[in-house]
């Protein structure tokens, strides 16, 4: 990044982020505006969050030439992103909130987030700049409607107004979100900004949610909660074509996301089980019909309209107060064309979470993962012939074998607003390519938060 680029970053941060900070911070917002009735309900809130991530390789050995296909570049790399967000809440009316998330974004991932399948950081887009920019990237309204059961407080966080619900209830979404904000959690490994990095750990890999190249969408969501089950679903539109930077306005391009989520407890330790399916349906190619054209398969020449299904499982396993487990599996049809996350038919991740308190640094957490991503027939021939899919694409090559990852991170807690975390990722043949050297990735991720 450019010394002229790094001030005017800073400069941007100090001159609207900071007092905004210091407001959140210093007011206390149920003087805002009227309450109902409960010192605990917040009628507004702000918070703020700030994380800067660099990620670098050394030298490794590669045929493939980063200047003219998907690939990482064998050279030394280093990279990073940076990105402010501020998240504003309002309350409406009785159980209605207001939401609007508003973010800065500068950097770019290793590659420019190309050349691995499970790509490195979860804080790098599929779209990035040298400069900062700003965007609303979730600007929605969530409507409770309470069915029962015990009451709950709800404590004041990101896009969460302090206040009070029962535990059976319907939640309503509409407006723009992510779809990972609603489906796919996991208390072990979904947060690029405070546990593990890679894409495929952090989420399921073959889950292919809809998303624009920074993963959002518009559309509606509903979550009814009930005992111990959960069951979630929405129907949202695709971006306009495979990772591109809007989403399809008319809904002609569109996706519907279902998941059943079951709680129980075994031994005394608290569990999750999720099973998620999705359809995406759009003016999408099936690799079978590009490879058949010959030569060089080209996936724009064969899109029609159709559909793409999958399916994606998802465990948490709490062992003790300091340590829990988590695996997912996902897989999809195969046949055609990633549309909006990355080129993988099929995945299987696994991994444990452990707090410092074992150590004596209580606050303090520790992951480790291991993952595995594979294509799918059609799609191995496809890549095989030299074609480009949205994270990959290293010409032609002969051999194809499963890209492997494990991922390790120690967060340090270094205040109640702050924590650094020293990142390793060790992936073996990326992209799919067993032609490529192993890579390993050293990461530092600095998160500030209030």
């Amino acid at each position: 990044m450019r010394l002229k680029n790094k001030i005017k970053l800073l400069i941007f941060m100090v001159l609207i982020y900071l007092p905004l900070i210091v407001f959140a911070h210093n007011f206390d917002s149920e003087d805002a505006l009227p309450n109902e009735n409960s010192s605990n309900v917040e009628s507004w809130n702000i918070h703020a969050q700030f994380t800067h991530t660099t990620q670098w390789h050394p030298t490794f050995d590669t045929k493939c030439d980063a200047n003219q296909f998907y690939c990482m570049s064998g050279r030394v790399q280093r990279k990073q992103t940076n990105d402010a967000t501020i998240y504003f809440g309002a309350r409406l009316w009785s159980d209605a909130e207001l939401y609007i998330n508003t973010e800065v974004d500068e950097g770019f991932g290793l590659g420019d987030t190309h050349g691995i399948a499970g790509f490195s950081s979860g804080e790098s887009y599929k779209l990035g700049k040298p400069y900062p920019y700003i965007r609303t990237q979730r600007f929605f309204i969530r409507q409770t409607i309470n069915l029962g059961g015990e009451d709950q407080h709800l404590d004041s966080l990101a896009n969460q107004l302090a206040g009070n619900r029962q535990s059976d209830n319907l939640i309503l979404t509409v407006g723009k979100f992510s779809l990972v904000d609603i489906f796919d959690s996991n208390t072990y490994s979904h947060d690029p900004r405070n546990d593990f990095l890679n894409w495929s750990i952090v989420d399921a890999g073959a889950f292919d949610y809809a998303g624009d190249a920074w993963g959002y969408v518009y559309g509606v969501a509903g979550e009814l909660n009930k005992g111990e089950w959960s069951f979630r679903g929405a129907f949202v539109n695709l971006s306009t074509e495979p990772g591109a930077v809007h989403t399809d306005m008319t809904f002609n391009q569109w996706s519907t996301v279902g998941e059943v989520e079951k709680r129980y407890v075994y031994e005394g330790h608290e569990g999750k089980i999720k099973v998620l399916g999705f359809l995406n349906h759009g003016r999408m190619a099936d690799y079978r019909d590009a490879l058949a054209l010959g030569g060089v398969p080209d996936l724009s020449l064969v899109r029609h309209d159709t559909s793409k299904i999958g399916i994606a499982i998802n465990l948490e396993q709490s062992i003790s107060s300091n340590i829990g487990l988590f695996a997912r599996f996902s897989v999809n049809d195969g046949k055609k064309e990633t549309w909006d996350f990355t080129d993988i038919n099929k995945s299987f991740s696994f991994g444990a979470s452990f707090k410092g308190e074992i150590w004596g640094r209580t606050l303090d957490k520790v992951g480790l993962a291991l993952a595995n991503n594979d294509l799918s027939d059609a799609a191995k021939d496809f890549f095989e012939k030299g074609g480009m899919g949205v994270l990959i694409g290293e010409g032609p090559h002969l051999r194809y074998s499963s890209e492997r990852i494990m991922e390790a991170y120690y967060s340090i807690h270094m205040k109640d607003w702050c924590n650094v975390t020293v990142d390793y990722q060790y992936i073996q043949n990326p992209a799919y390519n067993p032609q490529n050297q192993d890579i390993s990735i050293f990461g530092v991720r600095v998160h500030f938060a209030i």
